[in-house]
């Protein structure tokens, strides 16, 4: 018997150990073991949790989760604006991945009470993703995958940051929406992404994240380049800037169209939508082609 025991030991399922991880209010998070049913009520959360290798675990995403294809045939149970309460609660989860700026507080409590852990995302920094990836990955249980996720990240960004050193700086307006006319801040990760490519954004300086701005304050910033964030399909977003031909970006018609949840949402795919920023960039520094002079 006493050498069988050892024997048996071996053949029993290793108990699984509590994970502890700080999410991005500062609020300690701990399970009692990796998190095995999941609701994600972010689309940038979820693309993170598939990119750390947590993906199967997840059992309901927000109505605006469509990335990758995986998470569109998972149960749709709210939007950042209104979550369906009796459906999560229904779905047992045992860790919800939230946005800061997501659902109230007010909406989220009765989950609260219920003793279901809360992990908050707001990556506002490159640095931020891989640390999402790896926190993402230790409360799913799939740290090995979301440690490899995060080294691709930095190793890409690094490699794009040393591609876009010294270039040429440029003025540069960043349009989120036109109705009303949004933009970004300094504050938000995209305006990182604006700066590694040699880009400067004309409002970085505002007091808000996601300030509206008037059409005569971007007369006034003059920039040199307008990215607009396509996010409507079949809509020029840029149209109503030919009406200001004074302004620098309008007349070298350096006016673009750049994927808005490329660059929006703060997750992995984040490298792929700098990088056409970064291009649409190097449009505008091409000089125009010379006709060729054609007098005798």
């Amino acid at each position: 018997m006493k050498r069988l025991l050892p024997l048996l030991l071996l053949s029993l399922p290793a108990l699984a150990a509590p994970v502890t991880v700080i999410d991005d209010a500062g609020s300690r998070i701990t399970l009692k073991a990796p998190a095995r049913r999941v609701i994600s009520l972010a689309p940038h959360v979820t693309e993170l949790a598939f990119a750390a290798g947590g993906g199967k675990h997840l059992i309901g995403v927000d109505s605006n989760s469509d990335y990758p294809d995986a998470a569109k045939a998972l149960p749709k149970v709210g939007s950042f604006r209104a979550i369906d309460l009796e459906r999560i609660i229904a779905a047992k989860p045992d860790l919800l991945l939230v946005w800061l700026h997501g659902p109230s507080a007010k909406q989220l409590e009765p989950l609260r009470r219920l003793g279901i852990p809360l992990f908050y995302s707001q990556p506002k920094r490159f640095a931020d993703v891989p640390s999402n990836l790896r926190r993402i990955g230790t409360l799913l249980g799939s740290s090995a995958e979301a440690e490899s996720a995060a080294r691709q990240f930095e190793t890409d960004l690094a490699t794009l940051r040393q591609q876009q050193a010294g270039k040429t700086r440029l003025r540069v307006f960043y349009q989120v929406w036109d109705k009303p006319l949004y933009t970004l801040n300094g504050q938000h990760m995209v305006s990182d992404a604006i700066s590694l490519c040699g880009g400067n954004n004309v409002f970085a300086k505002l007091p808000l994240i996601a300030p509206v701005v008037s059409d005569e304050a971007v007369i006034a910033a003059n920039p040199e380049v307008i990215l607009s964030a396509a996010m409507r399909t079949g809509d020029d977003l840029l149209a109503r800037w030919t009406r200001y031909p004074a302004i620098a970006a309008v007349q070298n018609k350096h006016l673009y169209q750049v994927n808005g949840d490329l660059l929006n949402r703060p997750g992995p795919r984040l490298i792929a939508g700098t990088r056409q920023l970064c291009d649409k960039l190097d449009l505008a520094r091409t000089p125009p082609i010379q006709k060729a002079n054609t007098q005798p």
